[in-house]
């Protein structure tokens, strides 16, 4: 096994608790992997505004990644990848949901753009985005520009169908993934975690083998397949877990810093 270098985290729902927020535990952790020589830094669907925040308090100069890798980014806001979705394919699934009862957000020039500023999901959003949505009736003017397109709604079962029809039509031009159960998110093909993980590897100068990610959701899957180490959250769904090397406690339980004290260190011969 090589050993580990370089350590790559989601946020929401793995890096940060439920209230979206970093635990002293977590920080904490962290801080001890850099002491040892580990390399860390964020892949997250959230955009740059709201991965600030999070390097902010962990002091992340390396670059990071926004959008689920669409932009490649440093704290100083230097921007090293850019990837926007294809504007046909924006028009398409928009089109593709327009019957379906969901509501809308856009994220273009690190900004929120919003169907409506209510609903069950809203608040978290302003947390995870870091800002307030700007309500627009119409977003045609933002489809070139667009690097994310989340449809949210709480029936389940409706935003996966729709999540089906998406693929079935723009699978190959676009990467469409649910981060949660109530978001089906469109991003630009290349906006994975997958390829994410790969640019942020070379940044470090570390082979795949040498990574540990750490993850919780089926948009997490790309980065999981890749690593040289996937540890899944405990609050993750059991298909995520099977992909897992290694199953972590929940992200309400100091997951991460579970993960660093007794998967990641014991690997590198470090003691907790």
């Amino acid at each position: 096994m090589s050993p580990i270098r370089l350590v790559v985290s989601d946020i929401d729902g793995t890096l940060v608790n439920k209230q979206k927020q970093l635990t002293p535990a977590t920080t904490d952790a962290v801080l001890r992997l850099e002491q040892a020589g580990v390399g860390f830094t964020v892949i997250s669907a959230r955009p740059m505004s709201g991965i600030m925040p999070i390097a902010d308090t962990l002091s992340i100069d390396a670059p990071m990644a926004a959008f689920n890798g669409g932009i490649i980014f440093r704290r100083d806001g230097s921007i090293a990848e850019h990837h926007m979705i294809d504007g046909d394919v924006v028009h398409g699934v928009m089109d593709i949901a327009a019957d379906a009862p969901v509501d809308i957000w856009v994220f273009v020039d690190d900004r929120w753009y919003a169907s409506t500023d209510v609903g069950s999901h809203v608040g978290s959003e302003r947390l995870a985005s870091n800002q307030e949505p700007v309500i627009v009736d119409d977003f045609t003017d933002l489809y070139d520009r667009a690097d994310k397109v989340t449809f949210v709604s709480d029936d389940h079962a409706m935003l996966a169908d729709l999540a089906d029809r998406c693929k079935a039509t723009h699978g190959s031009d676009a990467t469409i993934a649910q981060s949660q159960v109530y978001y089906l998110d469109v991003t630009a093909l290349a906006a994975n975690k997958g390829d994410g993980l790969v640019a942020l590897a070379k940044t470090f100068d570390q082979p795949l083998d040498a990574v540990a990610v750490m993850g919780d959701q089926y948009n997490d899957v790309p980065m999981l397949e890749r690593a040289g180490l996937a540890i899944a959250m405990g609050n993750a769904p059991d298909p995520v877990k099977a992909i897992a090397h290694q199953v972590t406690t929940a992200n309400d339980a100091d997951g991460v810093a579970h993960a660093i004290d007794t998967i990641i260190f014991p690997r590198i011969g470090v003691s907790a």
